[in-house]
């Protein structure tokens, strides 16, 4: 009788495809932690839902940079020493270029291109990419940007002529410099002590990390996403598929669930985040303004010539990715 129960019981484990011994996995990423940042809750989110879908998985967070370096998470995933972050994609563009076509200047324009963007061939292509190098999507996530500088409003791109300015990858850089900027390269995590050392005048970044790291307390003037948000970025939770490979069908299944979840969180939060950037900043005494129209336009004129350019004829399909972006209603 008790052999009898023990094997039931040992067929029962299988068939829910509950592991025997718990897995943790480790998830990192580079904004502060249990501050209200919506990306580090994003995540936080994900660990908690799969925990509460008791298939024998748990997932540690570690924020801040604690696990890794912002830039250094995509070849810890592609080897199978990370499993899972919440990384902008772009950060990885210097060992697969067409990243960098989710970091564009210009192409994704507002929050609802954005979304329709997870669904078209453009993203087809990209995450394409991502798996054959290691690396599966476990939920999308897009954020608007703004500009900052130390010295004046950031509004056509005669105002950033002859600033220091961090960008957000090198599509965003080669568009500055022919605006007749210089270049200083960090992660957005670095911006603020670039700023306070005087080594940065301007910068560009997400929202998110706008109000995360503070810059209100370092910055004159704030140029907010509006109706013509020049910047946006793609990140996404990512695994590495090595990770993924590992995990049974219902631990495979309950992740995904909760990319789901999290995906809606962000999407619901990420116009919100714009709102709480542009309050904090003029709580903080700083100027805000917007982009018009045909400074956007005139930007756009810049990226075609530079960025966009560059990116068609250095990157393989390059073309073809600008074109299915630019082809999303």
């Amino acid at each position: 009788m008790i052999r009898n129960l023990l094997a039931a019981s040992a067929v029962s484990i299988l068939a829910t495809g509950a592991a025997f011994a718990d897995v943790t996995l480790k998830a990192s990423h580079q904004w502060p932690g249990g501050k209200g940042d919506v990306r580090d809750e994003m995540v936080q989110m994900l660990a908690r839902e799969v925990e509460q879908a008791n298939v024998g998985m748990k997932i540690q967070v570690y924020p801040g940079q604690s696990l890794f370096k912002a830039k250094e998470q995509w070849g810890a995933m592609t080897k199978g020493q990370l499993d899972i972050a919440a990384f902008p994609l772009d950060y990885a563009s210097g060992r697969v270029p067409q990243f960098s076509a989710t970091l564009m200047p210009g192409l994704v324009r507002n929050h609802e291109r954005a979304t329709r963007m997870n669904s078209s061939p453009f993203m087809a292509d990209i995450k394409k990419l991502i798996q054959d190098n290691g690396v599966v999507v476990i939920a999308d996530a897009w954020l608007a940007g703004a500009f900052a500088s130390k010295k004046n409003c950031i509004t056509g791109p005669e105002t950033i002529k002859g600033q220091v300015t961090r960008a957000a990858g090198p599509a965003f850089e080669q568009m500055l410099v022919g605006a007749g900027a210089s270049i200083s390269s960090m992660a957005s995590s670095e911006i603020y002590t670039g700023m306070q050392t005087g080594v940065l005048d301007a910068t560009n970044t997400s929202s998110g990390s706008f109000v995360s790291y503070r810059l209100y307390e370092q910055v004159k003037c704030l140029t907010a996403p509006g109706a013509n948000a020049l910047w946006f970025m793609y990140e996404p939770i990512l695994m590495s598929k090595k990770s993924w490979d590992g995990l049974n069908k219902a631990q495979q299944d309950a992740l995904m669930a909760a990319g789901r979840k999290a995906e809606a969180y962000f999407a619901g939060e990420a116009r919100k985040m714009d709102d709480d950037m542009i309050a904090k900043f003029k709580e903080a005494g700083v100027e805000v303004v917007e982009m018009s129209k045909s400074d956007y336009d005139a930007w756009l004129a810049i990226a075609k010539e530079t960025a966009y350019k560059q990116f068609a004829a250095d990157v393989p399909g390059g073309s073809k990715l600008i074109e299915e972006a630019l082809a999303v209603e």
